[in-house]
């Protein structure tokens, strides 16, 4: 696969796109939010994630992936510049806004439920991997397509993290679904990466086959919730 090192607002950040590459086609997109343990200033270290070592392996990958580099604590201490990244990287011309996917392990699991609740009608579905979120808020993902994935076994994060963002997003009426894979960890994310069966889901969720997303929390001016 090919790939360019670019820059954005001093945000580093990866393209990789698929063989046989045409400029002139437009591409379903992953944007990809890796874990701590790729934090820094180096694009080598993140070109080495998991992600990037397992998709390349794969014969038939037909996604552009777009992947920046948090170069500091978290993802929230850049998220502000995280979605205008996201509103400038849509501008592409080779992205399918149609099939503007999220996918973020770990620390990017976390991010990627927040991302997805802040700006939802950004993306056509989200693949949240051993994270979590405030899950009084899911009712801003009611339509977007979720399937989550959390080690049964993970200290570090623990499953119920997973589940309760699950639950809250189908009590308020969304499509959310979770594997759990009982005897992993807190790697969740390698047997999710191997598995074609999550890109052949991601493609079958378009934009345009949803409601532009007007869901709001049910807390606002709650004298209960502080």
């Amino acid at each position: 696969m090919k790939k360019e090192y670019c820059l954005f607002e001093g945000m580093k950040y990866i393209i990789s796109y698929p063989n046989n590459y045409d400029k002139d086609k437009k591409y379903p997109v992953i944007f990809f939010l890796h874990g701590a343990g790729s934090r820094g200033d180096n694009l080598q270290l993140l070109e080495g994630n998991p992600y990037f070592v397992i998709t390349e392996k794969m014969v038939e990958f037909p996604f552009i992936t777009i992947a920046p580099l948090c170069n500091k604590n978290t993802w929230y201490d850049v998220f502000e510049k995280l979605q205008n990244f996201v509103f400038h990287c849509r501008k592409f011309e080779f992205v399918d806004t149609d099939r503007f996917y999220l996918m973020g392990a770990s620390m990017g699991g976390y991010a990627t439920w927040q991302l997805a609740m802040t700006i939802p009608d950004c993306f056509s579905a989200i693949v949240p991997i051993c994270g979590g979120g405030m899950y009084w808020n899911a009712g801003r993902l009611v339509n977007i397509p979720i399937w989550a994935f959390h080690g049964g076994k993970d200290g570090c994060v623990l499953p119920e993290e997973s589940q309760k963002m699950v639950d809250a997003v189908n009590e308020n009426g969304g499509n959310a679904k979770i594997t759990i894979y009982p005897e992993n960890g807190h790697d969740a994310w390698s047997d999710t990466y191997a598995n074609n069966q999550v890109y052949s889901w991601l493609l079958r969720n378009t934009t345009n086959k949803k409601e532009k997303n007007t869901t709001t929390d049910n807390y606002h001016g709650s004298a209960s919730f502080g």
